[in-house]
């Protein structure tokens, strides 16, 4: 059966005033420094961009691809870096931006390859925390939303390379 999006989980005016917050918070938290946003790709990219324009305070950006080891997901842990930073992290202050955390071990693996690189510190920033999936003991330093274990999709979080550009958040359904 086709997948399709449903009912709204969380709405697109939802969705700003929670980021907005999350950069009010970040812009307290490092104040008077400054801060290298990683985003992780594919699926964080339009909350890396909203989140980029609520901080108030001098950023720099870069990204990190990751990719599955083949014949295993990406939801499992099984990960490796498919397209690594272009900036040096030793000494910065470095916030990981992601979409979604569920079982918390693709973010266990980041964090450990990241901290192998000697920052100043290491956060991570995730839009969706799906607490219920959780394997390990990892938690994100700001979390816009907890959510149940539900496959959602819009925002820049995809379905089979669909839904990413939806306003909104929304649980897939089947038709």
């Amino acid at each position: 059966m086709p997948a399709t999006h449903g009912k709204p989980l969380f709405t697109k005016e939802e969705i700003q005033k929670r980021v907005k917050e999350l950069g009010d918070q970040i812009s307290r938290d490092y104040k008077g420094e400054d801060v290298l946003l990683v985003g992780i790709m594919k699926g964080a990219y339009v909350f890396m961009a909203d989140l980029t324009r609520a901080i108030r305070l001098p950023i720099y950006v870069d990204y990190l691809g990751l990719s599955p080891f083949p014949g295993r997901s990406k939801a499992r842990g099984a990960v490796r870096i498919s397209s690594d930073l272009n900036e040096n992290v030793a000494g910065k202050n470095v916030l990981l931006v992601e979409d979604i955390i569920n079982s918390g071990l693709t973010m266990e693996y980041i964090t450990a390859s990241i901290r192998a690189r000697e920052p100043k510190s290491i956060k991570v920033c995730t839009l969706l925390d799906k607490v219920d999936k959780r394997r390990n003991d990892f938690k994100p330093d700001y979390v816009g939303f907890t959510i149940p274990d539900r496959y959602v999709v819009g925002y820049g979080l995809d379905y089979q390379d669909q839904y990413r550009n939806l306003p909104y958040i929304a649980i897939l359904a089947e038709d």
